[in-house]
C-alpha cells in the first residue's frame, strides 16, 4: 500500500498487517534484514522471547508477532532473531494499532545486549580475578608459612644433629650460638651457666673471647621471666645489671635452658633488628629443650671422662707400685739369700786359705825340686780359687747393697765393671765385651738400683746372641747428662714387639723361662731418676738401649 511508503525512509525494519496475518506492507530496511518473508507465520515462527500465554490452546500466541498482533493495546517485547547463518540478533518490537492494521517497529538492540553481555561477562572476570587474587593472598601466606615452618624444622633438625653427633660442650654451645646468631641477625650471642644465683659466660660466638668466665646478673623483671620458664623479649640499653650502656637501644633475648624444672643456664641474643618475633618463638623453645639436655648429657660425659682418667691414673700408680714392691721385695729376698751365702762361703774360704797359707810355708823345704814344683803348681792355682772366691762375695755384697737406699756419689764405669763381674757366667766364652769408657763425674744416684738395669739390660743381650757376639757398652757425660750405651748384636726385635718391651708381663722368652717385669722396673728406676731410656733394633741386627740420666 503507497499510504505506507513513508515506513521506507525509516532506518528499522517496519511490517503492517491487516487483521490476524494479512501482510500489507514491508519496508526496504525489513526486506533487506529478514529476507522477505513469504507469509506472517514463517516470520513469526523465527522470532522468540520470553514471555509466555498462561493456558493458552493457540500455539500462534507463543510467537511475539501474534501476541501483539491480538493485544487490543500497544504491545511491546524484546525479542530474538535466529538469522539463516546461525546468528542470534535482538530487536525491541513496538506494535501500533491503527483500526483494524497492526503496525510492527523493530529497534536493533543487539549491539547493547551483547555490551550489556560483555559487561556482565567482565564483571564476572572481575569477580572470578578478585577471588583468584584472595585465593592467591591465601596460597601465598600459606606458602610463606609454609615455608617458615619448614625453615623451623630444618633449623631444629640441625641443631638436633649437632648436638647428637657430639659430646663436647664447647662444640654444641658453639654451634647452637653460631646458628641462632645468623638467624637472629646477632651482633653478640653467649650462653651463660647459673651456678650460685649468679649467670657465668661459659661460651661466646665471636670475637669476644675476653668475656669468657665473666659473671652477671639481670634485673628482677628478667629474673622472673627466666624463672617462670618464658623467654624475655625486649629493648635495653644495659646488656645487664652493671654493663656498659649501649650507645643505642637493642633487642635482648634471654632464652632459659632448663634440665627437669630446674634452670642450668640461658642464652642470650643481641641485635639492632627491630622486626616482632612471632614463629622463631618455636624455634627457641625446642633449641631450649635440646640444649638442655645436651648440656646435661655432655656435663655427665666430662664427668664420666673424668672419672675413666683418674680410675685409669690410680691403676697405673697401683702397678707401679705394685713394681716397686715386687722389686722390693725381689731385692731385699735377693740380698738376705746373698747374705746367707756370703756367710756360708767365708767360713769355708777362710779355711782353705789358712790351709793355703800353710802350704806355702812348707812347700819350699820340700828336697825333691819335681815335687816341689808340682806343689807351688797346685798351690798357686788353689790361691787364685779363693781370690776369685772372696771378690765374688764382695761383689755379691756391693751389688745388692741393702744398706745403701738413699742417694749417693757413685762411678758409672766401676758400678758396670761391677755388674760385668756379677754376669761374668752369662759373658764366658760367648760374648766379646767392648768398653768405651769416657772419662766422667760422681753421679748422685741409687748405684744398686742402677746395678739391676744394667743387669737386665746386659743378660737380655747376651740371651739375644745365640752362638757368639759383641756387646759394645759406651759411657759419656754430656750437657750435664750421663749418657750409657749397651749395644748387641743379636738377633734384635720385630718393630711389631718394640712398643711392649717395657709392658709389665710381656716376655719373649717363652714360660717359665722371664717374668716379664726385668725391662718394666726398669724403666721405673729410670724415671725415679728422672731419666729417659729407649731402645732401638731391627730384626736380625742387633738392639741398643740408650739411657740418659740428668746430673
Amino acid at each position: 500500500m503507497k499510504k505506507f511508503d513513508f515506513f521506507n525512509q525509516y532506518r528499522d525494519p517496519v511490517i503492517v498487517v491487516k487483521g490476524y496475518e494479512d501482510v500489507v506492507f514491508k519496508n526496504n530496511m525489513f526486506c533487506h534484514i529478514f529476507n522477505n518473508f513469504e507469509n506472517i507465520r514463517k516470520f513469526a515462527h523465527k522470532l522468540n522471547f520470553d514471555m509466555c500465554p498462561i493456558d493458552s490452546e493457540n500455539m500462534d500466541l507463543y510467537s511475539p508477532v501474534f501476541q501483539a498482533i491480538v493485544s487490543k493495546e500497544n504491545f511491546f517485547a524484546r525479542v530474538n532473531y535466529m538469522t539463516s547463518a546461525g546468528e542470534t540478533t535482538y530487536y525491541d518490537m513496538t506494535s501500533v494499532k491503527r483500526g483494524q492494521y497492526t503496525i510492527l517497529f523493530f529497534t536493533d538492540v543487539s549491539s547493547d545486549i551483547f555490551l550489556e553481555n560483555n559487561k556482565k561477562e567482565n564483571q564476572n572476570y572481575i569477580s572470578q580475578l578478585e577471588k583468584l587474587k584472595e585465593e592467591n593472598d591465601e596460597l601465598q601466606k600459606i606458602r610463606q608459612k609454609a615455608q617458615a615452618q619448614a625453615f623451623k624444622i630444618a633449623l631444629i633438625n640441625k641443631m638436633s644433629n649437632i648436638i647428637r653427633e657430639s659430646i663436647d660442650i664447647s662444640a654444641i654451645l658453639n654451634s647452637a650460638l653460631k646458628e641462632l646468631s645468623m638467624m637472629f641477625g646477632c651482633f653478640k650471642t653467649y650462653y651463660a651457666k647459673f651456678e650460685a644465683n649468679k649467670f657465668c659466660i661459659m661460651e661466646i660466638f665471636g670475637d669476644e673471647e675476653d668475656f669468657k668466665g665473666e659473671e652477671i646478673v639481670f634485673d628482677n623483671t628478667v629474673m622472673s621471666e627466666i624463672n617462670s620458664g618464658e623467654i624475655s623479649i625486649g629493648y635495653t640499653l644495659n646488656e645487664y645489671i652493671g654493663a656498659v650502656p649501649f650507645k643505642n637501644s637493642v633487642r635482648r633475648v634471654v632464652v632459659p635452658i632448663f634440665h627437669l624444672q630446674k634452670i642450668i643456664g640461658v642464652i642470650v641474643l643481641l641485635s639492632y633488628q627491630k622486626r616482632e618475633l612471632a614463629d622463631e618463638l618455636e624455634i627457641l623453645d625446642a633449641v631450649s629443650s635440646q640444649l638442655g639436655n645436651a648440656v646435661i648429657r655432655a656435663e655427665l660425659y666430662r664427668k664420666n671422662a673424668q672419672n675413666v682418667k683418674e680410675l685409669k691414673q690410680a691403676l697405673d700408680e697401683l702397678k707401679e707400685t705394685q713394681l716397686q714392691l715386687i722389686n722390693s721385695e725381689k731385692m731385699a729376698s735377693l740380698g738376705q739369700l746373698v747374705a746367707g751365702i756370703a756367710h756360708e762361703i767365708n767360713t769355708p774360704v777362710a779355711s782353705m786359705k789358712s790351709n793355703n797359707d800353710i802350704m806355702s810355708k812348707l812347700v819350699p823345704k820340700i828336697p825333691d825340686e819335681n815335687i816341689k814344683q808340682m806343689f807351688e803348681q797346685l798351690n798357686s792355682i788353689d790361691k787364685e780359687a779363693i781370690d776369685r772366691i772372696s771378690k765374688i762375695v764382695v761383689s755379691l755384697k756391693k751389688f745388692v747393697r741393702l744398706d745403701e737406699a738413699e742417694l749417693q756419689e757413685a762411678d758409672i764405669n766401676k758400678e758396670m765393671d761391677l755388674t760385668l763381674e756379677i754376669i761374668r757366667h752369662e759373658i764366658k766364652n760367648k760374648v766379646e765385651i767392648e768398653k768405651n769408657y769416657s772419662q766422667i763425674p760422681l753421679i748422685k744416684c741409687y748405684p744398686n738400683m742402677l746395678n739391676q738395669v744394667f743387669t737386665n739390660i746386659l743378660v737380655n743381650a747376651c740371651q739375644s746372641i745365640e752362638t757368639k757376639g759383641k756387646i759394645t757398652i759406651t759411657t759419656e757425660f754430656s750437657d750435664n747428662n750421663l749418657v750409657v750405651k749397651i749395644k748387641d748384636n743379636g738377633k734384635g726385635i720385630s718393630k711389631e714387639n718394640l712398643n711392649k718391651i717395657f709392658t709389665a708381663g710381656y716376655t719373649t722368652k717363652g714360660v717359665g723361662v722371664g717374668t716379664g717385669l726385668g725391662l718394666a722396673i726398669s724403666q721405673k728406676i729410670i724415671d725415679k731418676h728422672k731419666g729417659k731410656i729407649r731402645v732401638i733394633s731391627e730384626l736380625g741386627l742387633g738392639t741398643e738401649f740408650i739411657i740418659t740420666i740428668p746430673c
